[in-house]
């Protein structure tokens, strides 16, 4: 069976600049408990979701107003038999434009139907 990492594109109203400011800024729409850096090449950054649990990433690729890539390095995810599932996977958000919009592909590359956190972790993405 061939692997397929989850993915899901949405249209915003707004520039891929807007678009790009938005996503490096992590504290504004996944939590608020973030520490490091979200926003330049080689930055690090870790999110708290409180009780233990947490996951800490690596800008390994920022393209302004086009790309931004983050690795996993770290993670602990307590309800999931690998707590550690998240470490080695990458998220990456690619923007494009379409006449006043924006387009956001986001693809969690490793997030597959074959691993424990699939089901569930899909329903917070969308």
């Amino acid at each position: 069976m061939e692997k397929k990492d989850y993915n899901v594109s949405i249209t915003v109203e707004a520039s891929a600049e807007k678009a790009f400011k938005c996503i490096i800024r992590v504290s504004e729409w996944w939590t608020e408990n973030l520490e490091g850096d979200s926003e330049n090449l080689n930055g690090v950054f870790t999110v708290d979701f409180g009780n233990g649990i947490f996951v800490t990433h690596k800008l390994i690729e920022v393209i302004p107003n086009k790309r931004v890539v983050w690795l996993v390095t770290d993670c602990y995810l307590s309800w999931l038999k690998d707590k550690t599932e998240w470490t080695n996977t990458k998220m990456s958000f690619d923007i494009s434009t379409e006449e006043n919009s924006s387009i956001i592909h986001f693809t969690h590359i490793g997030l597959t139907p074959e691993i424990e956190c699939y089901d569930g972790c899909v329903k917070g993405w969308d």
